[in-house]
């Protein structure tokens, strides 16, 4: 299989692949597409106060939140010259790209993707994790906004791992077989 589907046969086979099997690994993928996706949107509400769309970002007003002061702050436009959010944004469509790729036996046939997608969730948690941390730290208030994207990055990380370690079991299998068979 090529990086790019070279005639529709093999394209339409694995979309029908992608959208009908129901082994574990695609029920987790699929999860993880939805967790991404929420990442994004709740993301996304930042982005358009962080580029001036909105000028409040909307979130209920419970004691310790307060998303303008959060996503306002110095720390929110750091990198690149450009608002986190939008980063955020990119980061998870890269998460869901890895979680869509491939047909549903890609722990076999190209394991180097679960493996991948594996080490970005784990990277997206940590992330997460810091900047859920700098919120309390930094700043003394919590965005709603970010708390559910933090949620949704966390639990992305139980649905690659069981994919990884097939993943793994397959590139550790490979290297024992003999070179000359």
């Amino acid at each position: 299989m090529s990086w790019i589907q070279k005639d529709d046969a093999a394209a339409g086979a694995l979309g029908r692949e992608l959208r009908e099997s129901s082994n574990g690994h695609m029920t987790r993928r699929r999860g993880a597409v939805c967790f991404s996706l929420l990442s994004m949107a709740s993301l996304g509400v930042i982005a358009l106060y962080q580029t001036g769309v909105l000028k409040h970002v909307p979130e209920p007003p419970l004691p310790g939140l307060d998303a303008d002061k959060v996503n306002g702050s110095a720390q929110a436009y750091r990198y690149l010259s450009t608002p986190d959010a939008v980063l955020g944004i990119g980061s998870y469509a890269a998460s869901l790209s890895l979680a869509a790729m491939g047909a549903p036996d890609r722990a076999r046939r190209r394991p180097w993707i679960p493996l991948a997608w594996a080490a970005k969730t784990g990277a997206d948690a940590v992330l997460a994790a810091k900047l859920t941390f700098d919120e309390a730290k930094r700043h003394h208030a919590f965005c709603l906004w970010c708390l559910v994207a933090a949620g949704a990055a966390f639990a992305c990380v139980p649905l690659a791992i069981p994919e990884a370690r097939a993943a793994l079991n397959e590139v550790l299998q490979r290297l024992r077989k003999p070179a000359c068979q």
